[in-house]
């Protein structure tokens, strides 16, 4: 039988993306897209193919504001990245 585990108490076992995004429902998150636009918001949902829902979200094209909105929902094959943020 395999073990998955780390051997030794000094490694940490793999952080898996979903995972990570899935423990932090409720938390702001700024979401780049491939289109380069930007949305800031609370992430109140993520699924298995990291499509999202924000809400009290903003749309930010570099530094300029471009529309808030109450609720946003981001297809998961169109963002580059996610980052999770502690404060804007």
């Amino acid at each position: 039988m395999i073990n998955n585990m780390a051997s030794t108490p000094s490694q940490q076992p793999t952080k898996r993306p979903l995972n990570v995004l899935q423990r932090s429902l409720n938390r702001k998150v700024a979401v780049r897209l491939k289109s380069e636009i930007e949305y800031r918001g609370k992430m109140s949902n993520v699924d298995s193919y990291m499509n999202l829902i924000l809400v009290d979200a903003e749309e930010f094209d570099g530094s300029d504001l471009l529309a808030n909105y109450g609720k946003v929902v981001i297809r998961g094959n169109n963002v580059l990245f996610i980052k999770l943020e502690k404060e804007f």
